[in-house]
């Protein structure tokens, strides 16, 4: 049996750190599983995993737990980054400008609360106190790359006597998922507010939107300026989104092209956005009540999902590939890592992207063909423009920035450079020709793997001391610290949402969710909800929080704990 007693200990051989490794992500995730009042800790458990598997001596050597860590933390970070980075720039724009403003208040609250805890609470003559107090903060907003950005920017100041930030953080995590949820249903509490008012809301709103709805109009030309005047012309002088599906001209009738040439008396069948047709109405002509024959409508308007999948598609905008005067058809949605963005004219395509295309079943067609959509080419992963990535923005998060007054130059490190280099090549790859996309699953996939590597890593090291740290030590102030630290700012910011800026409160709980990058918390407010406020107020948000969470860290650390 020595083999099976050598496997246990010998603990720099590779079948012991695998096994350690194995039995550590393996164990937190499956406990990770199991709900509390219908919440559960999900891959976090996978820390709790691994402070028990170092509290009983199961661990490996220190630089093999500290590459596994920082490796994980880089490619945790750079998948985040590459799924935020098409909508980071987007969300700033008109609609998001009130969400983010309040997300970076309760981002800058929740550090501030954080200070005010350290100097009521703790000693600060120690030095380990601040630290300490960084890791419950992102227990507290259940945030593990902030966690992995503030081990990294310690190592830089303590070397290998790095303060065991985890244990804070194991404290204030369980609380902090709590804590969301509580506050955002205190928040309807205090402002008195009726979920079903706020349904009967988003549903009003919806039905006022001219432009999410097609109509279609039968109208006769007779305007002397579009005699002899294309398509394209046309449609192009409006300046707005048409399809014209038919058009009879002396009695014959026909699928017109960019090219066709439109007549007076001509009778064509449009279709566009209510919110346009009494314009377009009012220059090309009447409506007219002379219903279309069966054969002339034998291509009755379809709506499709395309996914674009060829390479020359990628960074061309929307409004210069003129779908509506060339190609008869409206894109009316663009979904791209599972989030809705806005249809715009100056939209960026990539591969990936998928929209939603609505027009006569001949044209969308012919717009699938010509976008690609083929689920096949987008099965093998860019593996290069990953690695390309990470190795340009550990380049980048290498440069020492000398700054007077702080102990050490600062860095973006191994989480800041990467993060910021993954949200640019994801918005801007395709200038460089290169492809970032990669399917959902694959990106979970790797952002999931990073994390579990980092979360085992971390509690493996913080294990040998949780129980001096914590339990004998301050575990009890980081508890109730960091429920302060999660529950103040949301109360705060999110009555000012509702009360000041009259936002809908199913979006108020998608943007306290997001802010927090907490999915449970957003898997409660859609449970919630009917309809995709929550998301959108999720989406919106989450980028910018995500970054600046990340980056606050490293700011905190290198400012303060020096």
């Amino acid at each position: 049996m020595n083999w099976l007693i050598d496997l246990f200990t010998t603990t720099d051989s590779v079948a012991h750190i695998t096994l350690l490794y194995a039995f550590v992500i393996a164990v937190g995730v499956l406990l990770g599983k199991i709900k509390f009042g219908g919440i559960s800790l999900g891959v976090t458990f996978v820390l709790f995993a691994g402070i028990v598997a170092g509290h009983i001596g199961f661990t490996a050597p220190t630089n093999i737990l500290n590459f596994i860590q920082d490796f994980g933390l880089i490619l945790f970070v750079f998948c985040i980054g590459l799924q935020v980075g098409p909508g980071f720039f987007e969300s700033f724009k008109k609609g998001g400008i009130t969400l983010n403003m309040l997300s970076v208040t309760i981002v800058l609250l929740n550090v501030l609360v954080m200070f005010a805890c350290y100097f009521i609470f703790f000693d600060t003559e120690n030095v380990n106190n601040l630290p300490m107090m960084v890791g419950t903060l992102y227990g507290a907003v259940t945030n593990t790359p902030g966690l992995g950005a503030a081990n990294e920017a310690l190592a830089s100041l303590f070397g290998n006597n790095v303060p065991q930030i985890a244990s804070g953080y194991a404290c204030a995590y369980p609380l902090g998922v709590l804590g969301i949820i509580g506050a955002t249903i205190a928040i309807r509490y205090l402002t008195k507010t009726k979920l079903a008012d706020e349904e009967k809301m988003l549903e009003e709103e919806e039905a006022e939107n001219p432009h999410a709805k097609p109509h279609q109009m039968h109208l006769k030309v007779n305007n002397s300026y579009l005699a002899g005047r294309t398509l394209r012309e046309i449609s192009e002088f409006l300046n707005r989104d048409l399809v014209c599906s038919r058009l009879q001209h002396n009695g014959t009738t026909l699928i017109p092209n960019s090219k066709t040439v439109f007549e007076l008396g001509d009778e064509v069948l449009i279709v566009c956005a209510e919110a346009d047709a009494e314009a377009i109405k009012a220059f090309i002509g009447p409506e007219i009540d002379t219903p279309w024959s069966e054969e002339d409508q034998n291509q009755p308007l379809v709506s499709r999902r395309i996914i674009i999948t060829r390479p020359s598609m990628n960074g061309k905008t929307l409004g210069k590939m003129h779908f509506s005067s060339v190609y008869g058809v409206t894109v009316t949605r663009v979904s791209r890592q599972g989030m809705d963005v806005f249809a715009s004219r100056n939209y960026h395509f990539q591969v990936g992207d998928k929209i939603l295309v609505v027009g006569p079943m001949d044209n969308v067609n012919r717009v699938a063909d010509i976008m690609g959509n083929s689920v096949k080419r987008l099965d093998s992963p860019n593996i290069a423009t990953i690695f390309i990535g990470i190795l340009v923005g550990i380049l980048f998060g290498s440069i020492p920035l000398a700054i007077p007054g702080m102990p050490v130059p600062l860095k973006l490190g191994l989480a800041g450079g990467p993060l910021i280099i993954a949200i640019l090549i994801g918005r801007f790859g395709y200038k460089f020709k290169l492809v970032t996309y990669t399917t959902t699953s694959a990106n979970m996939m790797l952002r999931e793997i990073g994390l579990v590597l980092f979360l085992a890593s971390v509690g493996i090291k913080a294990g040998a001391g949780f129980w001096e740290t914590v339990i004998q030590g301050d575990g009890l102030k980081y508890v109730y610290t960091g429920f302060m630290i999660t529950v103040i700012p949301i109360l705060l910011v999110g009555v000012i949402a509702r009360v000041r800026f009259k936002l809908n409160y199913f979006t108020i709980m998608g943007m306290i969710a997001g802010t927090y990058t907490d999915p449970p918390a957003l898997a409660y407010a859609n449970s919630s909800c009917s309809r995709e406020a929550p998301a959108v107020g999720y989406s919106t948000v989450y980028p910018l929080a995500m970054f600046l969470r990340i980056f606050t860290a490293q700011m905190i650390v290198l400012f303060c704990c020096g």
